[in-house]
């Protein structure tokens, strides 16, 4: 359980658009494929984010999250500054919080998580890392970049 089986999906993703389809379709029943759910990890949905789209994910009530692939949530996750605030002005907490400036051209939707439904980001793939292995691209995910505050690194020669 944590962040590097999230990373694993995600670069899975990246590299097998069929396997990035049931992902998109169905995040709980692909992440087993890979042998990846239990607890905290049913009724999994994966968002996209896209040139034109950036997701962040917050759960307004409590603290759901998903933890086979993102491993223990942070702390300020489960903050109700934090909750409250990315539903009112997400570019703005992105960031001043994070550190994370969206482009003012690019929609921002924040999904809320519930006990029934978890949600987390299948981040873009960052330019120059076509021809890279799975092991490779694993390794530029991060949980903030699969909760949507924070990027992927960038890819380095």
């Amino acid at each position: 359980m944590g962040p590097q089986l999230g990373a694993k999906v995600v670069a899975k993703a990246w590299s097998d658009p069929e396997f990035k389809a049931r992902l998109l379709a169905d995040a709980t029943g692909a992440c087993a494929e890979l042998g990846i759910g239990g607890l905290q990890g049913e009724d999994m949905v994966v968002v996209e984010d896209t040139a034109d789209v950036h997701n962040v994910i917050v759960c307004t009530l409590c603290s759901c999250y998903p933890w086979p692939v993102l491993g223990l949530p942070p702390n300020w996750y489960k903050e109700p500054q934090y909750r409250a605030a990315i539903v009112r002005e997400p570019r703005k907490v992105l960031a001043e919080s994070f550190g994370y400036a969206v482009s003012d051209d690019v929609e921002i939707r924040v999904w809320d998580s519930s006990s029934e439904m978890r949600y987390w980001v299948l981040p873009a793939r960052p330019a120059g890392t076509d021809g890279w292995t799975e092991d490779q691209l694993a390794e530029l995910v991060s949980r903030d970049s699969m909760i949507g505050v924070g990027p992927t690194a960038e890819a380095t020669s």
